[in-house]
């Protein structure tokens, strides 16, 4: 039997069975907490920690809040569980908690040593003086599952907002340590236990955010890259049927669609065996051996052993991918997003979703040829036959012979003229076809079938795209995080963040003011029609975010960019948003993400 109908006998066929879950994991705690705390001091039963006020921001920080147990020994590759009673004394929450081993992306060269401490399981909180009953973002940081951590200023953002909500930021589990896979880790702990430790934290929101002065029915729960792919299997876990016990809206920006296989296939099982064997735990030590298996040699390894282990696996990938991520499960993650989202088994009330305009640039290798260009594809698509790369090829046509990779570079408007089939501010040719694969595949694409899951019914979907050259992956979060870079204006900025504030204060991201030129094709504006338009058929209407003025200079050293890109920095920058139709946007791009959707057999996703 090959490999392509045991994929798709995993995910039609399974039977599922859903763990049981505790839907109040802290409720035992919090009946130890007291009364009499001294200012900034709050009580959670298993701990009283103690904050730092800010004179400048005006709010009240709590840095390195533990809210589960340190992962270590036996309880590697376990489900995270809340922390033991630590009530001797008040833990001053003035620094960030240590970072979680740290694993890179296949590429060139080695990189560092890894770094962290398996003791990682840490948030932060940032709220308003006097908060009472404050809407809150939890902000999931990315970093493709393998690195990352929560140590993002949320303070900017909430300023920018009138301090009107609460932020909180989080850590998990990350490469190996997160995210190991297969059978024998299924049968003797749990897959997926960065999403688990992820939604510890949003249990421990609802359990103690009030202490805080947050309103747990007023939570949006948001990330970029891997952090917006987090959210998004957030959205649809335990088959979409939480409701709106964790959260009530929220953001993904570029969420981050890998291959998803099932917990036991071959590629999950391979990197298992990868890293067990880089662990000093290998397959043929535990054949017919009574004493250990290779599970339990790789709990009783050391901390130093893993993180190596888990970073020379990573690395040895195809290029600008990691080695260990979510996997299907049958329980926290039953199906693969793509269609959890078409049947719209979602949790949640209300979506923004967003994707940049070059995705796909650090992920994707030096493609010239055409040759080139499939010899990569049945690397990053390893289910992929012969005739699937036809099929590929005929949604993302050659671009003209004439057209070479020195040829002039340009950004889209993305309605109109050439589109992102065969040019970018980055790239013509091949080089192009293969970003636009990559980007849609996986960061865009998902972004769409998320705002179309949530447009409809009660539910409310939203999208936007950030065109603000060089528009790279994750470059829009120092627009609405901080700290602006020179090429925000100042006016895009105080827009972008006003439009997170709204959705995260009233569900819904309409603004008025800022400078946004919201003009359609036909002369109407946002301000006339009311309402950022929901992203539903026919023409699934988004904004464009993009700027326009400014000055113009040219920047080198962008990923697969061995050329000078022209951009536009400030003085002189303003606003240039509209709705455009999200569906012929790009030269069809709402056509090749239902291709994208329709082959999840071949393509896990």
């Amino acid at each position: 039997m090959n490999i392509k109908l045991l994929i798709l006998l995993f995910n039609s066929h399974l039977l599922f069975v859903v763990a049981d879950r505790d839907e109040q994991p802290y409720a035992h705690l919090k009946r130890e907490q007291e009364t009499g705390l001294q200012y900034l001091q709050v009580d959670l039963g298993y701990a009283i920690y103690e904050g730092t006020t800010n004179a400048s921001t005006l709010l009240n920080t709590f840095k390195g809040i533990r809210f589960a147990e340190p992962p270590i020994g036996p309880l590697r590759w376990q489900a995270p569980r809340v922390p033991s009673l630590n009530r001797s004394y008040a833990i001053q929450a003035s620094s960030f908690g240590s970072l979680c081993p740290q694993s890179q992306a296949a590429g060139p060269g080695v990189g560092p040593l890894p770094t962290g401490s398996e003791d990682c399981l840490f948030l932060n909180v940032y709220a308003p003086q006097n908060a009472i009953d404050l809407p809150v973002l939890v902000w999931i940081h990315g970093g493709g599952y393998g690195f990352g951590d929560g140590t993002q200023d949320l303070s900017f953002i909430i300023n920018q907002n009138q301090n009107d909500f609460i932020g909180v930021s989080i850590q998990y589990r990350l490469g190996a340590f997160g995210f190991l896979a297969g059978d024998e880790v299924f049968r003797n702990g749990v897959v997926n236990a960065g999403l688990l430790d992820q939604h510890l934290a949003l249990q421990w929101v609802q359990s103690y955010i009030e202490l805080f002065g947050g309103d747990p029915t007023r939570v949006t729960i948001s990330g970029s890259s891997a952090g917006g792919g987090s959210v998004m299997l957030h959205n649809i876990a335990y088959g979409g049927t939480l409701g709106e016990s964790l959260f009530k809206n929220s953001i993904t920006s570029s969420p981050f669609l890998p291959r998803q296989y099932g917990y036991s296939d071959w590629i999950p099982t391979q990197s298992y065996y990868a890293f067990a064997s880089a662990a000093g735990c290998p397959p043929q030590q535990a054949y017919g051996s009574s004493s250990q298996s290779i599970f339990e040699c790789l709990v009783s390894q050391d901390s130093e052993t893993l993180k190596r282990a888990s970073r020379d696996v990573s690395i040895s990938g195809t290029y600008g991918s990691w080695a260990f991520l979510p996997v299907t499960d049958g329980s926290f993650l039953q199906s693969t997003p793509s269609q959890a989202l078409l049947g719209r088994k979602i949790n949640g009330m209300n979506h923004l979703s967003g994707n940049s305009a070059e995705d796909a640039t650090f992920f994707v290798p030096q493609i010239l040829t055409e040759d080139d260009l499939r010899a990569w594809i049945r690397q990053v698509l390893p289910l992929f036959e012969e005739d699937d790369i036809a099929g590929l090829l005929s949604q993302y046509p050659s671009s003209n012979d004439e057209i070479e990779p020195t040829s002039t570079r340009f950004a889209t408007t993305g309605d109109e003229g050439r589109t992102a089939l065969d040019v970018s501010a980055l790239a013509t040719g091949q080089q192009q076809r293969a970003f636009n694969i990559y980007a849609e595949s996986t960061f865009v694409c998902p972004s769409y079938w998320l705002a179309e899951a949530y447009s409809s019914g009660d539910r409310k979907g939203y999208k936007y795209q950030y065109s603000v050259v060089p528009a790279l992956h994750g470059f829009d979060v120092a627009a609405y995080l901080g700290p602006p870079q020179s090429y925000h204006g100042p006016e895009f900025v105080s827009s972008f963040q006003q439009i997170w504030g709204n959705f995260i204060r009233s569900s819904n991201p309409s603004i008025f003011d800022h400078g946004a030129d919201y003009d359609r094709p036909n002369g109407s504006s946002l301000s006339e029609l009311g309402e950022w338009p929901l992203f539903t058929a026919p023409d699934r209407g988004m904004i464009n975010l993009n700027q326009s003025g400014g000055v113009i200079i040219e920047t080198a050293d962008l990923p697969q960019a061995p050329f000078n890109v022209s951009m536009y920095i400030n003085p002189g920058l303003n606003n240039d948003f509209r709705i455009v139709d999200g569906y012929k946007w790009e030269g069809g791009r709402g056509n090749r993400c239902d291709y994208w959707r329709n082959i999840w057999s071949i393509v896990p996703h």
